[in-house]
Order: structure tokens, then sequence, then C-alpha cells
């Protein structure tokens, strides 16, 4: 049986549609859990309402900057996840070590059987890189891209802010319509032709955050749960990610086993002289 499986996933990886679709949906999501050691779940503390006590700033204005003080800020992360990845209902088990530098670029390596590299991924605001080990191909490719899998409006900053629980930056203006719900707080607004919503808990963390057209053809929806303590930061430890493109329909459920912050990080891409463009 554990042959049968291990022949199963060799022979995902080395379909090149399903690789290619599976590296791209790796790099768009979007997602950080326990450490060397294993972290207790946070405690999530409501962030005091300062409205009453301030009557001539707009809240609107107040609860959006409390919301964008609440969100994890760094400047490097490096993170290691076992990853269930689902494509059109087709279930397979991958790892991913990620590293990114705020702002500038993102680093996947993609392992499945024995630990071996199937792939490497490299994203920045304007282009993606992927070399495909298995079968001496690689991929160079405008950022635009990626959205030919994760949606028209995903850009770099989403990838970023969905690999450490943060709200998409798009939603943190006063534009939103902002509601109280319970104890958390509900975000909805427009970017272009796709609505969004945001979940945020007492603490302003993000909960869940959907983006999608009102055909449901396009759609993007992101699940943040069991939070845990990692240093000063407070961070999901749990990471599902639906994404919806026409009839490209993928899952990620992501586990970090590890993950550190603003470590010195390198971040080692080249393209072999012996492989050649994926078709």
């Amino acid at each position: 049986m554990k042959e049968n499986t291990s022949n199963r996933l060799l022979t995902f990886i080395y379909h090149r549609n399903a690789f290619c679709t599976c590296i791209i949906a790796v790099c768009c999501i979007l997602f950080l859990f326990s450490c060397k050691t294993k972290k207790p779940l946070a405690a999530r503390k409501p962030v005091a309402d300062t409205t009453a006590a301030i009557k001539t700033v707009d809240p609107k204005l107040l609860k959006i900057n409390a919301i964008k003080s609440a969100q994890t800020v760094f400047n490097t992360f490096s993170g290691k996840a076992r990853t269930k990845l689902t494509i059109n209902g087709e279930t397979n088990d991958v790892t991913l070590n990620i590293r990114i530098m705020r702002e500038k670029k993102i680093w996947v390596s993609v392992t499945a059987i024995a630990g071996i590299e199937a792939a490497r991924a490299m994203i920045t605001p304007d282009s993606i890189l992927i070399i495909n080990r298995l079968q001496n191909l690689y991929i160079r490719q405008p950022f635009s891209y990626i959205n030919k899998y994760a949606g028209s409006r995903m850009n770099y900053k989403m990838i970023e802010s969905m690999f450490v629980g943060n709200a998409i930056p798009e939603a943190l203006n006063v534009s939103s319509d902002i509601q109280p719900s319970g104890a958390n707080t509900i975000l909805t607004g427009n970017l272009s032709e796709l609505m969004y919503k945001l979940t945020l808990g007492a603490d302003n963390k993000l909960n869940q955050f959907y983006l999608g057209n009102p055909d449901g053809s396009e759609s993007m929806q992101v699940t943040n749960s069991v939070f845990v303590q990692v240093g000063a930061r407070v961070l999901p430890s749990q990471i599902e990610m639906a994404s919806t493109v026409k009839s490209k329909k993928i899952q990620l459920n992501l586990h970090y086993i590890k993950e550190d912050f603003d470590l010195p990080l390198e971040f080692p891409f080249a393209i072999p002289a012996r492989y050649t463009p994926a078709e």
C-alpha cells in the first residue's frame, strides 16, 4: 500500500500540466504554526475600543488604524509547512519550505518523497520563476501568470499577507464598510468587479477572508484558526485556502512545523543551463 501511494504521488509530480498548476497554487497562497518547541496557544485578547474617549476622530478611521496595528510586522520570514494540496479533487501531500523578504521576494521549495526537492519557485512583485527538477524544465513569466490560477486581483502583497495571517492591504481603508458581528468585526467592499469580506476577531486578527465575483466563477477564500504565540507575535496555526478560477479548483491546507522571523536568509535560485522552457 505504501509503495502504491508513493507511485501515485510520483505520477502526479511528473505530469507536466498538473505539476505547473501545483507550483503556481503553492506560490499564490497563500500562509505559521509550531516552532522548534511546541508553542502555546495564543490568548487572543480583545483590543480596547477608544472611540468613546476620542470624539473628534472618525470612529471608522480609528478602527482601521487598530486593525493595521494588529497585523504581523516583519522583515524576513522562514517556515516549513506540511501541506495537503487538492487540485480538481485529486489530493497529494507535499512539504513547503518558504522564505520571504518583505515586499521584495518569496522563495518556495517543494519536496515530496524522502525529502527530494521536486521544484523551486521565486516570486517578486513583477515576476515569477519556477524550476522543475524532475523534468529539467523552467518557467519565466511576469507576475500576471499567477492570475490564471489565483484570480485576476491577486497581487504580491496579498500573497505575503496570506502566508502570515494578515488582512489584505486593499481592505484596510475607510472606503470599506465596517460592521460589528458579536465579538468580531466584518469588513466588506469592492475591488473592481470583485467583492471582498473580511472577518476579524476581537483582537483584530484575521479569521476569514473572501474575494470573489457575483457569479462565483472566480473566488478565493482563506480561513485562519488555532492561533499561537511566536515570540511577541500572534499567528494562525491552521491556514486553509481555496481558489476557483473558471474550471480550475485548488485547495491548500498548510500546517507549519517550523517558523522564524527576522533572521538573515539566503534565496538561492538559478536555472541550470541544461533546463529548457516549459510549454
